[in-house]
């Protein structure tokens, strides 16, 4: 974790004012009720630590797409009782981020208080990256500390310019996320096996391509495994049983030769669950490759020829990195393959043969309801920022903080 700074390098923090991005983009109903606390939860140690070295903590986050100042819907005052909660401590809401009512609210801290900012993105200036609002920001601030690895990949104000102007460092999960994210796929104990999913290929094509040049076994899976079996010659899929892009076979040829050029083994369905209709418990069979109704069926999982060549292949490997389930795993029965293969990929972890990493929004969702999310190395709650680390991008959020 060297290449990086840290909470510390930041030296003797007693007396001074840690400003902290923290991702508290929580999802709420209309009520205005927090209905998943995991991102508050995930930042509270960082908190906790700064204040234990004496710091003055104050956070500063994201919020929704708010239009613009006074969108009350997308104000963090929402947030503010589930972090007092969180943390143990008062926490005091600040309605502005930046500006005289700020300064004066940083000046009047206790020590035992922390303070909330309102939502930075009320302010245009914080996704077009403006350092004059970066300025403003960080003013009350004696060190900047980033715990937002979620918007790493966006070059916001509050990412990269504010972390130019203060001493900076990552916080713990900063620090957590990008240590994991390493050893997952940047210096990984191979063999190494990437699970792919999502429905289609376009979407995935930088990951895609990025993946088969770094990864022993790639698993393709979910509808965008639909275009690579037709491209493979499995004439059975076709656009009414299946979510095949006719458009992207080229493309799927490619990315299987440059595979087959870099000695990645792509890992593509042997049987399929096909069903009568897009809905939970629909009327379902397992059918092989060559038996796929043309019509009045649809692809909706693998089979279990197909979880056992993936189980088997995970045996064999010491690294999982996982973005996309396998099959429509929001509609039983049809979550099947996704957890057993989660199950098998959580059993090897636990018994210490494997490091799993998992991320994007689908994923956790599915891991949480195979039950194996907490039993992962370490889960992603990133979603943007995730993807484009699997593409091999930099990320402007991170890169900052390099030593």
């Amino acid at each position: 974790m060297s290449e990086y700074k840290t909470i510390n390098d930041l030296g003797d923090l007693n007396g001074k004012v840690a400003m902290l991005r923290a991702d508290l983009n929580v999802p709420m109903d209309e009520n205005f009720h927090v209905t998943n606390t995991a991102r508050i939860d995930r930042t509270v140690p960082t908190i906790k630590t700064l204040m234990d070295k004496g710091a003055k903590v104050v956070v500063i986050s994201h919020f929704g797409r708010p239009e613009g100042k006074g969108d009350m819907k997308n104000s963090l005052s929402h947030v503010a009782p589930e972090l007092e909660k969180a943390l143990g401590k008062h926490v005091v809401f600040v309605d502005d981020c930046i500006g005289p009512k700020v300064e004066e609210a940083v000046k009047n801290m206790k020590g035992d208080e922390v303070l909330l900012l309102e939502n930075l993105r009320f302010y245009n200036e914080e996704k077009k990256g403006d350092e004059a609002f970066a300025a403003e920001l960080v003013k009350p601030a004696d060190v900047y500390v980033s715990d937002a690895f979620s918007t790493a990949h966006r070059a916001h104000a509050s990412m990269v310019a504010a972390a130019k102007l203060k001493p900076a460092a990552f916080g713990l999960l900063m620090e957590e996320e990008v240590n994991a994210l390493s050893k997952g796929l940047n210096n990984p104990q191979r063999p190494l096996m990437a699970v792919v999913g999502g429905s289609k290929v376009s979407t995935k094509l930088d990951l895609l391509n990025n993946l088969v040049k770094k990864v022993d076994k790639l698993v393709i899976s979910g509808g965008m495994a639909h275009t690579f079996m037709k491209a493979s010659g499995i004439d059975t899929v076709n656009e009414a049983n299946s979510l095949v892009q006719m458009d992207m076979l080229d493309t799927a040829k490619e990315i299987m030769a440059t595979a087959k050029a870099n000695n990645c083994d792509i890992v593509l369905p042997l049987d399929v669950v096909v069903s009568k209709e897009f809905k939970a418990d629909a009327e379902h069979k397992t059918v092989s490759l060559d038996e796929i109704p043309a019509e009045g069926w649809i692809l909706m999982d693998v089979g279990d020829k197909t979880i056992a060549s993936i189980n088997g292949k995970l045996d064999e490997c010491k690294t999982l990195v996982w973005n996309g389930p396998l099959g429509v795993f929001e509609l039983k029965p049809f979550d099947n393959a996704t957890n057993k293969v989660a199950a098998h990929a959580a059993e090897l972890t636990q018994a210490g043969r494997m490091m799993s990493v998992a991320g994007g929004g689908d994923t956790v969702s599915a891991l949480e309801n195979a039950g194996v999310a907490d039993k992962f190395s370490y889960i992603s709650t990133a979603g943007g920022a995730f993807l484009e680390w699997m593409e091999g991008k930099e990320l402007p959020g991170v890169v900052v903080l390099k030593k």
